[in-house]
């Protein structure tokens, strides 16, 4: 009943986040109806993302020659300012501000366990011996920029005690970003007061 090609890219596109089998369907159905131009498109766009890789000291996409993303290669960037964020688009979304002149740690989605994954626990480790080799042990300072939510609290307590050791100063954003909120979503003047803010 259901044709092949339609059930296997709804079975492709149910895998990613945000997207169930139903809307996946829903996403087929519409793609099959339109102009043969779009589905290129796509293909063109997806095809495409096979070159981004992923940088080897931040974890940030990128498409550079090298091993290393544009932020981390720049020479302008304070190499001993580190924030910590769980996704790309948490790094994206302080870059617009302009304020914050660091480095950064892509760590990836923290749970609401306070348990780290197998792959955080090697990111973490990744910038440990960053911290250990370029910066004579300590960075000068290392900041959360964890989600300000019950969760987001609990795991910046648990990535405090893994980081005090290994820098001068630890602090949090400031909460210009409500509680609750999420730090992917928030504008531009309030990511700035929470970075000059910051705790």
């Amino acid at each position: 009943m259901l044709p092949d090609p339609i059930k296997k890219f709804a079975d492709v596109f149910s895998k990613l986040p945000g997207i169930g089998p139903r809307q996946a369907l829903r996403l087929a159905f519409y793609l099959s109806s339109e102009e043969r131009a779009l589905m290129q498109e796509i293909s063109f766009a997806t095809d495409s993302m096979s070159r981004v890789k992923i940088c080897s000291l931040c974890f940030y996409p990128h498409t550079n020659t090298d091993k290393l993303c544009a932020i981390c290669e720049s020479p302008a960037r304070l190499k001993n300012i580190i924030a910590i964020v769980e996704k790309a688009t948490d790094l994206m979304s302080l870059e617009k501000t302009k304020r914050f002149k660091g480095h950064y740690l892509v760590l990836g989605d923290l749970g609401k366990s306070g348990v780290m994954e197998t792959e955080q626990k090697l990111r973490l480790e990744t910038l440990k011996n960053y911290i250990s080799k370029e910066l004579g042990g300590k960075a000068e300072e290392i900041i959360l920029a964890i989600n300000p939510t019950a969760y987001g609290d609990l795991n910046a307590s648990m990535l405090q005690k893994e980081l005090a050791p290994h820098t001068n100063k630890l602090t949090r954003l400031g909460r210009g970003i409500p509680t609750g909120g999420e730090i992917e979503f928030a504008d531009e003047e309030t990511l700035s007061a929470a970075i000059l803010g910051r705790i």
